[in-house]
Formats: structure tokens, C-alpha cells, sequence
């Protein structure tokens, strides 16, 4: 394959400046912990969610230190229902590390960023490309969608030989002059056209700035790229709630076990007790020792899940008393005031389900 064109980053970066986004506001500081922040949120989810919660964290934890001395019951909260919880609880353990192991200093190269948990290669390059200009490459799916049809890559990037190869290649592209202009220009430029040009279906060709060096697009097939063919199996599970409450109001409900089989699936948050049928869950209700006063059996509700449709039974019980004892071995079980389960760790789904009761 051919040496690519040197002037590709300079064509983005000029993009970049009069026609990529510009205004989000992780974009006005070179903060790494915002900068982290942004990056971490972002990961599979769109701008528009991310800057409501983005805000929210920043008024909670203004800055790493504070973070990393809340406890974690408060940042799950504040992440519930952005989804991946595995990024919140990540995020915790990286501003833990940031203050024991560095100083409570962000890392000033990709190589040591990439060393912290939840902060991959791609991440690491991107924090440390807006924040100190280091020449380092991103390769996220966006700009793999960008990459392999500029450059024509038709090798299967299921290999991670092949992506390896593609990572080399995204080095090669980088600037080498002014980086402390060009690198944030430019990795923010790779992001805005993957995500405002380059789509997965329908690109705007005509208007994208490497159009002349693009070969997917002389070719005449840009939808051909990126090529991957080792699919993940999506599949579907079905989950029984047993929705506990009492007189009061008050809510039974129990944390996640952190791992362990399907127990990764909201993973240290807050939900009703979680059953694998109807009749393990009323199988434990007979046993709770406990006056029912009514029951309703909710329709199944669907939950998208990334690889997987997780189909939801919820089964609502009223019971006698206030907060009545329950006979159950698992001390994770916690009645919860109306006013305290709100501001709990929830699942989306589930906060949704409490809502609508």
C-alpha cells in the first residue's frame, strides 16, 4: 500500500477550524481531568446525552481530587442512566490512582495515561493530544471509519494484525508541525468528520475536506470500509423484578453483585431482587414471610442492551407494615424511602419502572 498524502492532516485541520465542532465545553480547556472526563463519557454515547451529565459531574467533582474522596455509591449515582457502568466505576479507580500514584497530576504522555484503568490507547492519545499536543494517534470507531476509507484499507480489522497495521498508518498521518496547534485540531477534526461526514451509511462525500485524496471514495464504494467480518452474536435474556413496597412507600431493593455470570449487567448499582423465571421469584416471596396485599404482574419491557435484549418481568407486591422484616439470608436487601431511592445508583430501566409505580 502507497505512502499516504503528508498534507491529509493539514487539509483537517483547516476543516477542522472553520467547519468542525468547536463549541461543546470540554473543547474550551486543555484541563486534562475535564478533558478525561469528556473522553470517557463520550464512548459510545452521543454529545447531546453526554452534556447534561458532563455538567452535573463537574459541579459534583470539580476536580480529580474530589472525585477520587467521593464515595462510590455517589458517583454511580450521578453516571445512572448514561449506561456501561463499568465507565463510572473505571472513572473511580482512575481519579484514585491519578491522586496515589501520580501526584494527583494527569500524566503528560499517551503511553503512561494508558496505564490507568478505564484509559485505553486511543483515549490516552486523545487526552494527551488536546491537552499537551503530543503526537499521538486516536483510532476509535469513528476515525477507523474515517481512515480505512481515505486510505482504502480493505484488510479485516477482526485481526489484530491487521488493526496493528492501521494503527501504524494513523501514525503516519499525524502532523509534525506546530503540535500544540495542530494535534488538537486535528484529532478533534478525525472525530468531527467521522461523526458528521464520514457515516456509516449515506456519507456526504461531496462536501468532506479529503475528498480528492480519498481512495474508498474514487473508487466509488466508501460504504466498503472499515471491514470487519467477526460479528458479535447479539442474544436475549430474560429477567423476573420483584418490586417490593410497603405502606410507606418505602422500596426493597439490592445492589448488584460486582461480577460474576449475568451479574456484570449493572454491575454494583441498585435494582429489585433479580430472578431467572416467574417461579424462582415466587418461590422467594412465599418465603419472605411477609402479608401480601396485592400484586400486579407488569407487561415484559424491552431493554437494548449492546449485545444483548434483556426482556424485564416486573412483578410489583404490596405488602403489610412499614418496612416489615424480611426472611431473607442476602443482607443486600435494603427498604428505600421515596425520598433516598432516587438518589441511588439506578439502571435507567429500572429508575424508569420506579418512576411509573
Amino acid at each position: 500500500m502507497s505512502v499516504p498524502n503528508p498534507l491529509i492532516a493539514t487539509q483537517v485541520v483547516q476543516w477542522q477550524a472553520v467547519h468542525g465542532r468547536n463549541h461543546l465545553p470540554w473543547q474550551q480547556t486543555r484541563d486534562p481531568y475535564r478533558v478525561w472526563l469528556s473522553e470517557i463519557m463520550l464512548q459510545q454515547t452521543q454529545v447531546t446525552t453526554v452534556l447534561g451529565y458532563y455538567e452535573r459531574f463537574l459541579q459534583a467533582f470539580p476536580d480529580v481530587a474530589s472525585l477520587a474522596a467521593a464515595p462510590e455509591d455517589d458517583v454511580m449515582a450521578l453516571w445512572s442512566g448514561l449506561g456501561y457502568y463499568s465507565r463510572a466505576r473505571n472513572l473511580h479507580k482512575c481519579a484514585k490512582a491519578v491522586m496515589a500514584e501520580h501526584g494527583g497530576a494527569f500524566p503528560r504522555s499517551a503511553e503512561v495515561l494508558a496505564t490507568l484503568p478505564g484509559i485505553g490507547r486511543s483515549t490516552a492519545a486523545a487526552i494527551a493530544s488536546f491537552c499537551f499536543g503530543e503526537r499521538a494517534a486516536i483510532l476509535d470507531a469513528n476515525v477507523k471509519r474515517v481512515l480505512t476509507r481515505v486510505l482504502a484499507f480493505g484488510e479485516d480489522l477482526s485481526s489484530s494484525r491487521n488493526e496493528k497495521v492501521l494503527w501504524a498508518m494513523a501514525e503516519d498521518l499525524l502532523p509534525t508541525q506546530d503540535l500544540q496547534h495542530s494535534m488538537p485540531r486535528y484529532t478533534q477534526g478525525l472525530m468531527d468528520l467521522g461523526a458528521t461526514i464520514c457515516l456509516p451509511r449515506n456519507p456526504s462525500c461531496l462536501v468532506c475536506p479529503l475528498q480528492a485524496d480519498c481512495r474508498a471514495a474514487q473508487r466509488g464504494n466508501p460504504q466498503g470500509y472499515p471491514v470487519k467480518t467477526r460479528k458479535t452474536k447479539r442474544g436475549s435474556q430474560a429477567w423476573w423484578l420483584l418490586v417490593l413496597r410497603d405502606v410507606g412507600g418505602n422500596l426493597c431493593l439490592q445492589r448488584r453483585p460486582s461480577s460474576g455470570g449475568d451479574t456484570g449487567i449493572w454491575a454494583g448499582l441498585f435494582s429489585p431482587p433479580v430472578y431467572a423465571g416467574a417461579e424462582a421469584l415466587n418461590t422467594q416471596l412465599a418465603t419472605l414471610g411477609v402479608q401480601v396485599q396485592a400484586r400486579q404482574d407488569w407487561p415484559a419491557q424491552l431493554h437494548v442492551l449492546t449485545h444483548r435484549d434483556l426482556f424485564l418481568h416486573p412483578v410489583v407486591v404490596d405488602v403489610a407494615g412499614v418496612q416489615p422484616a424480611l426472611d431473607v439470608q442476602d443482607a443486600g436487601w435494603q427498604w428505600q424511602s421515596p425520598a433516598a431511592w432516587p438518589q441511588l445508583g439506578l439502571p435507567a430501566p429500572v429508575r424508569k419502572l420506579l418512576q411509573d409505580l
